[in-house]
């Protein structure tokens, strides 16, 4: 049963290019785009562009391979698509925006209209959020346990589940180098505070690693990534309900750290799994014996507190840890109002895949989940620490244009973003076997849901 499990939620990233020319619109995203017409020729408006992978220049043109056509151009209106501006120079009209489309923008430009002061990672900074959450968590559970009222437990699981969620973010950041400038210290206290929580740290550090360096691709990413037509058609009907079905992949984590994806093979507990290369294998050891001491902690706990009350202080905390967990790290990659592009092949890029997340504003817990909501320059630049994502955000949003997706408002608590997660659930279900540029796609047999238009 575990295959139905989805994924969750330091790197060197690639340059991007300019925006492509094309003389027929060929799209699965659904919107109405307004062109204008161009007296140029064919041939004036190609664009060269090139891709770093691995350290080499490749030349290669935009022409975009995508799933499903919606409008192509008639031979009288052969035009250019760029997005928001005229090429030709004269009788400027505005242009529809597609997500699908390289950007008019480089990496670089988005770096460079950060603030150098946001790069610093300052480590006595990093720690006073460690100290002040452990605090938090030690509090809580010395408050349930004196009360220890009925009417108490349950806001301690929400308190303190939440709280678990805020020392995985430390945790994650420890992973990618923004912690501080010390991978010792980093690795120390990344394992501390994940094996608290029963993650592997570096068995996950290692396969998010994977997730950031192939976002937005099809086949190469490793968190929530979709499923193909494919795939999707061999699962069975109770796979699909496990799988798109509210509560259930809000409680997938623990499942995918042992099996992983649909479509994918591998533990984050296996120094042998091919998520690893062999020079890791060391380092998914060390983390397996801290995740098995932390496990056995709690097997002893049973026996001295009881189980009962090791379920209440830390199971069930745990569990809802989990549900932030695969809530946020979805919500990070779908449900937007408009459809995400997702790639492949030659048409996905590091900038493009990345430009496909989202930011998403959770109200009160923005402060005590470190601002992990922030999470489009995170995932081009995951190496400036939490606390200065907004402020880069915000620097970079001039450069993004069209391609930031301002997040809804949210109340003191993010209850809206429930509705956004299960109406995601509801209508992204695969994506189509070809193209280089899809869109998720509905089931309308699963669910009783209409087919879509």
């Amino acid at each position: 049963m575990a295959s139905w499990v989805l994924s969750e939620c330091g790197l060197k990233p690639l340059p991007q290019v300019w925006n492509r020319p094309r003389t027929a619109v060929c799209s699965s995203y659904r919107s109405k785009v307004r062109i204008f017409r161009s007296n140029q020729s064919s041939a004036d408006l190609r664009l060269d562009s090139t891709k770093i992978a691995g350290g080499l220049f490749r030349e290669r043109r935009w022409d975009l391979n995508v799933s499903a056509p919606v409008r192509v151009a008639s031979v009288e209106e052969e035009e250019e698509r760029v997005n928001g501006v005229n090429g030709s120079g004269d009788g400027e009209e505005e242009v529809g925006f597609d997500p699908g489309a390289p950007p008019p923008f480089k990496l670089a430009d988005v770096k460079a209209a950060i603030p150098k002061h946001c790069w610093v990672r300052d480590p006595w900074r990093s720690m006073s959020y460690v100290v002040r959450d452990v605090a938090v968590v030690f509090g809580l559970a010395a408050a349930a346990v004196y009360v220890n009222k009925w009417f108490v437990w349950p806001l301690y699981w929400a308190a303190q589940g939440t709280m678990f969620w805020a020392i995985f973010v430390l945790g994650h950041d420890c992973g990618h180098g923004s912690f501080s400038n010390n991978p010792k210290l980093n690795s120390v206290v990344g394992h501390l505070l994940h094996s608290s929580i029963l993650v592997p740290y570096h068995g996950w550090r290692i396969s998010h690693r994977t997730h950031h360096q192939n976002h937005g691709h099809v086949e190469n990413d490793e968190s929530w990534h979709p499923l193909s037509e494919k795939i999707y058609k061999k699962l069975d009907s109770m796979t699909r309900i496990l799988r798109f079905t509210v509560p259930f992949p809000m409680l997938a984590y623990p499942f995918y750290l042992w099996n992983r994806s649909p479509g994918k093979t591998g533990s984050h507990f296996d120094p042998k799994s091919d998520l690893f290369v062999p020079n890791e294998r060391k380092d998914v050891i060390t983390s397996t014996v801290c995740w098995t001491a932390m496990a056995a902690l709690l097997v002893g706990l049973s026996f001295v507190m009881g189980p009962v009350q090791v379920l209440k202080l830390y199971g069930i905390p745990y569990w809802v840890f989990v549900m932030w967990l695969d809530l946020v790290t979805y919500l990070h990659h779908h449900g937007h109002e408009d459809k995400l592009p997702w790639y492949r092949g030659k048409e996905w890029s590091y900038l493009r895949g990345g430009l496909t997340t989202l930011d998403r504003d959770y109200g009160l817990i923005n402060n005590i989940h470190h601002d992990i909501g922030t999470h489009v320059v995170h995932h081009l630049f995951p190496q400036i620490p939490h606390y200065h994502l907004v402020e880069a955000t915000e620097a970079a949003k001039p450069v993004f244009g069209n391609y930031y997706r301002e997040p809804k408002k949210s109340g003191p608590l993010p209850f809206h973003l429930l509705g956004s997660f299960i109406k995601s659930l509801k209508k992204d279900h695969y994506v189509s076997d070809n193209g280089d540029v899809v869109y998720y796609q509905t089931d309308p047999s699963f669910g009783g849901f209409p087919p879509s238009n």
